[in-house]
């Protein structure tokens, strides 16, 4: 997502593009390091399968997809305004609480610690 990969760079971050294509030029402007794998829709498992943390922005099918594969293999999802919801989603309420709360839900993981989840109500 090119908005999150500027955002990193601004704040003096490396960014990592795990593109769908099979070539490099395919990534945004604000990819540091592509990793062009070929593998089309597939690719959602390894940017998955890559994470400690999940922030899912709204949610077409490609999100959902990585949200699913996400609450499979037990990778914390962080959601800003996503369509799909559950209950062992953590919520987020902008993009700065996004990104705090993706952070805490690391840490927690290594310290046995929670996050907001969702209401099921």
């Amino acid at each position: 997502m090119e908005g999150a990969c500027k955002g990193a760079k601004a704040a003096g971050g490396t960014t990592v593009g795990i593109l769908p294509g099979a070539t490099a030029e395919q990534a945004n402007a604000y990819v540091d390091i592509p990793i062009a794998t070929g593998l089309s829709l597939a690719r959602n498992l390894l940017v998955v399968r890559s994470s400690q943390a999940l922030i899912a922005i709204e949610g077409r099918y490609g999100t959902l997809s990585e949200i699913a594969f996400s609450l499979q293999l037990g990778v914390p999802v962080i959601g800003l305004r996503t369509t799909y919801s559950d209950p062992q989603m953590i919520e987020a309420n902008d993009a700065e609480d996004a990104v705090g709360q993706a952070f805490a839900s690391i840490a927690g993981s290594h310290a046995g610690g929670s996050a907001r989840r969702r209401s099921t109500a």
